[in-house]
């Protein structure tokens, strides 16, 4: 029997004051190392238990649907595990929650086991400007927004693509990703909800498309213009990369128990796209 228990964590948080998901050097503030640190502290533990997350969010980013794990000794699960959950509450800033804490089924893994990401973009474009309520979590953009051409540019996007042109490149990372939706709706309250759905998310794409979409809604470009952009597989100087308060982790999806090993093996292969052919 191991003698370690993977256990999930179902989270959210908000994330103005955070420095982003990961830790970083020179003691910034995020949202790992407050939850590494609080779980440290209420096991009693001189170990620190290392987090991995479904997905890392930037600076500023909020999350409703995240999801984690960690792996602690046997024994320290079965001790602490009838109380952590109150605990972890009693020690967490206000700004961050743990709302679930369970043992994982065999082969989880919070990030190579996902099979979706969903996000969701708020922004509003009132020529007042953003409810006070609200304004650390929605976008105020100051031109009127036509909701159907940014529909029409969104359709353009969708599919498996090299997102290239939308993405902060890392060394040695691929750019290919699925995107499953990318739809907008205008509420009774005037905000445009984006929802953007991928498989996985390359560095600063979800805020790329959205600035991509406002710049089409806005009238400055066509609708055809952010598939164009798409194409090129370059970055392109006219696509802003959009604020980081108005989007949101909202949910991460997994497939059955008896297919979340296989998920995982196939999310460490590195993708490439089909071949148009020779020449």
């Amino acid at each position: 029997m191991s003698g370690v228990v993977r256990v999930r964590l179902d989270l959210s948080y908000d994330g103005t004051e955070f420095s982003g998901w990961a830790k970083q050097a020179g003691g910034r503030r995020t949202v790992q190392g407050e939850i590494e640190d609080a779980l440290r502290t209420v096991t009693r533990s001189a170990t620190t238990y290392e987090l991995t997350v479904a997905g890392r969010t930037d600076a500023g980013v909020h999350a409703r649907g995240q999801v984690a794990h960690v792996d602690l000794p046997r024994e320290v699960w079965a001790e602490h595990r009838p109380k952590l959950l109150k605990r972890l509450a009693g020690r967490l800033p206000k700004d961050v929650r743990v709302w679930a804490l369970r043992e994982a089924p065999e082969g989880f893994d919070a990030r190579f086991s996902a099979i979706w990401r969903r996000y969701a973009y708020r922004v509003t474009d009132n020529p007042g400007g953003v409810d006070p309520l609200l304004r650390g979590h929605v976008l105020w953009h100051d031109w009127p927004l036509d909701v159907d051409a940014m529909n029409e540019a969104a359709r353009g996007l969708l599919g498996e693509q090299d997102f290239a042109a939308y993405c902060k490149r890392r060394e040695g990372a691929t750019t290919i990703r699925t995107l499953q939706r990318l739809s907008l709706v205008r509420g009774d309250d005037g905000i445009i909800t984006a929802t953007v759905r991928a498989d996985a998310f390359c560095h600063n794409m979800v805020r790329s498309l959205i600035g991509a979409l406002l710049f089409v809604g806005d009238g400055h470009r066509t609708p055809g213009w952010p598939a164009k952009v798409l194409a090129a597989g370059v970055r392109d100087s006219a696509v802003h990369v959009v604020r980081p308060h108005g989007l949101t982790l909202e949910e991460v999806g997994y497939p059955a128990d008896e297919l979340l090993a296989a998920r995982s093996v196939e999310a460490r292969n590195k993708r490439t796209l089909p071949s148009a052919g020779c020449c």
